[in-house]
This record gives C-alpha cells, sequence and structure tokens, in this order.
C-alpha cells in the first residue's frame, strides 16, 4: 500500500524550516507568492522592479524568519516585508523621504454614508475583455499609495480588516476611512464605464482571477 506523508500545517513548516529543513521554504512561501508580486507590483507599477522587491521580500522573510511570532498570520508577516522593501527601494530612488502613511489625514472622522453602485458587480463577460482589465487596473494603480495599499489588501488580497490593519501599521478605523475613500476614488473613475453595465445574472471578481 502506498504511504502518503502528510501534508504540514503552516506552523509546522516554519518549525521545520528553524530547525534546519530548510528545503521546505519554498513549499511555505508558495501560496503567497502572487500576493506578495501583486502588491510589489502596486508600488513600483514595474514588472521587473516588482519581481525584484517580491524576490528580496522571500529573501528576507526566509533570512528573518527566526522573528516571526505565530499571533499573527504569516501571510500579513510576509506583506509587511514587502511592503517595507518596496518603500525603501523608491525612496532609494527618488531620493526623497516618502510622505508617512500617518499624515495629516482625519483617520477617525465620521465617514457619510455613499449611494454606491458596487463597482464589483461588472458582468463577467464584459470583465473578460482585455480593454476593460487595462481600465480597471489603471484606476486602481492611479489611487494614491496610502489608499491604494489599503485597497489591495482588503478588496483584491481579500485581508480581514484587523490583518489589513496589522500589515500597514495603521489602526482599524484608519483601514475603514482608506477603504471607504479608495472605493468613492475609483467609483468615480469608473463612473463613465458603469453607467453602460448592464445588469447580468452570472458575476465573478474583477481581473485578479
Amino acid at each position: 500500500m502506498e504511504s502518503h506523508t502528510p501534508v504540514k500545517t503552516e506552523a509546522e513548516l516554519i518549525a521545520a524550516i528553524l530547525e534546519g529543513e530548510t528545503q521546505l521554504f519554498h513549499e511555505l512561501i508558495r501560496p503567497h507568492e502572487r500576493s506578495v508580486y501583486m502588491m510589489a507590483l502596486s508600488y513600483m507599477k514595474n514588472e521587473t522592479e516588482a519581481e525584484d522587491v517580491a524576490q528580496e521580500a522571500i529573501v528576507r522573510a526566509y533570512q528573518h524568519l527566526s522573528n516571526f511570532r505565530s499571533e499573527s498570520r504569516f501571510s500579513t508577516w510576509l506583506i509587511s516585508i514587502t511592503l517595507n522593501e518596496a518603500r525603501s527601494r523608491l525612496r532609494r530612488q527618488s531620493a526623497v523621504r516618502m510622505e508617512s502613511l500617518d499624515t495629516s489625514e482625519n483617520d477617525d472622522a465620521p465617514v457619510s454614508p455613499a449611494l454606491l453602485r458596487d463597482w464589483r458587480e461588472i458582468p463577467s463577460e464584459l470583465v473578460e475583455r482585455s480593454e476593460v482589465k487595462v481600465l480597471l487596473q489603471d484606476a486602481i494603480q492611479s489611487l494614491p499609495e496610502i489608499y491604494r495599499e489599503v485597497f489591495q489588501l482588503r478588496d483584491v488580497e481579500e485581508f480581514n480588516i484587523n490583518e489589513t490593519a496589522a500589515a500597514l501599521g495603521i489602526s482599524v478605523p484608519a483601514v475603514k476611512v482608506r477603504l471607504h475613500r479608495a472605493r468613492i476614488m475609483l467609483q468615480r473613475q469608473l463612473a463613465p464605464l458603469l453607467k453602460t453595465v448592464t445588469a447580468a445574472p452570472k458575476r465573478r471578481w474583477l481581473p485578479w482571477l
């Protein structure tokens, strides 16, 4: 009878790697490679540089794996490393310190409710059109950094609010406010497209599947 090796949990993989089974690191990192690359790309806006940032983030994660604390998710910790690497690279390129995420923005200000059509409800057949994919991706890339990164984590990578706050080092209210503002900005940019969209029974996530 053929025997099967039990699949290790993420915690078991980390423990084994730290004990010397370094060949398991690829197995640990594989489920998160896409998220790391997409987050890097949202900053660098250049595929080659995004690949460099993603690779460097993964190397740093390996080098500092012993610093990981299990009270948070490994994916959250890894995204934090990716963000730091992307920001550092941009600072080096521009030689100008990037504006802090904790600027004068009043993250605790009340948010007025907006009757927005869910921009994710674009019919799947329309999403399949390459020009629409480009339009959507361009709209996301045009968001200011502090809104784009929250949107990327919450609506694209589907981190929950607490995980997003932890990854970015900001408060939960700040996540809520920035996400709300990001969605409004996108809605305004995509309004001409949304007005022409007709309802369809089959729907799917946008261009990232």
